[in-house]
């Protein structure tokens, strides 16, 4: 291992919580070591029983996804909850969706609306977007387009592609398309799949002379993602601005 990750490796046995979640994280995944969910799972609870809450999320994600354990949805909201009660913005965010999409639980609008300005107002871009998902559809708070727009700004500064992709949608429909490619070609960068399929059909109609450029390098990240051109035709659009919870109130 290089010197650095053997480092961390050292003074996680030594007791510091911090590395001990960063030692958990390399053996979750690291192109150093073959990839050992079981001991990064055990190292988060080691770190996780002296009260560090960015442990108890990751804990919280490992019983989410079944990393190095069975899927545990009650446990994960469990330890999503503690981490959210000692100040874990992602924690916080983590239980949000998981309150917002009914997953091991009834789903509660309200609470994950509250959880989200929660996190929101402390900086947390992700939470951001989906406040300013909240606020734009009016769900369970005054529907209010231009408080909406302004959390979607905020977001996509914050560094949320989501929040970039959403922040340029809303520019475009001002007419302020300049502006819109400056974030969308931010957003492309780390975008995940659902919001490139959004991207594209966004772009397609546009006449833009950037149009082309971006365009193409949409479609290469999603070959780069393993997204064929058939499912790019029939996907189901998954950003965060299309689809929202179900049925909301």
């Amino acid at each position: 291992m290089p010197d650095a990750i053997e480092a961390i490796r050292a003074r996680a046995m030594q007791g510091y919580v911090a590395e001990q979640v960063r030692w958990g994280d390399i053996l979750l995944k690291s192109i150093y070591l073959p990839p050992d969910p079981a001991r990064a799972r055990q190292w988060y609870e080691i770190a996780a029983s002296a009260g560090y809450a960015p442990a108890l999320n990751m804990l919280g994600r490992c019983h989410h996804f079944g990393w190095g354990c069975s899927i545990d949805h009650v446990a994960a909201a469990k330890y999503y909850g503690q981490a959210a009660e000692l100040g874990d913005l992602w924690g916080n965010y983590n239980l949000a969706i998981m309150v917002m999409r009914g997953i091991g639980m009834k789903a509660d609008l309200p609470r994950a609306l509250a959880l989200f300005r929660s996190g929101a107002e402390r900086g947390h871009a992700k939470s951001m977007n989906l406040l300013a998902r909240f606020i734009e559809e009016g769900w369970h708070t005054p529907r209010d387009p231009v408080l909406a727009f302004d959390w979607y700004r905020r977001s996509a500064e914050g560094g949320d592609y989501r929040g970039q992709h959403n922040y340029a949608t809303a520019l475009c429909a001002l007419g302020r398309e300049d502006e819109a490619y400056d974030w969308w070609d931010k957003a492309v960068i780390e975008a995940t799949s659902d919001i490139l399929l959004a991207m594209q059909r966004q772009l397609r109609p546009m006449q833009s002379p950037r149009r082309e450029a971006l365009l193409a390098q949409v479609e290469l990240r999603l070959e780069q993602l393993g997204v064929t051109a058939p499912q790019q035709e029939g996907a189901i659009d998954r950003s965060d601005r299309f689809i929202g919870p179900v049925n909301p109130v």
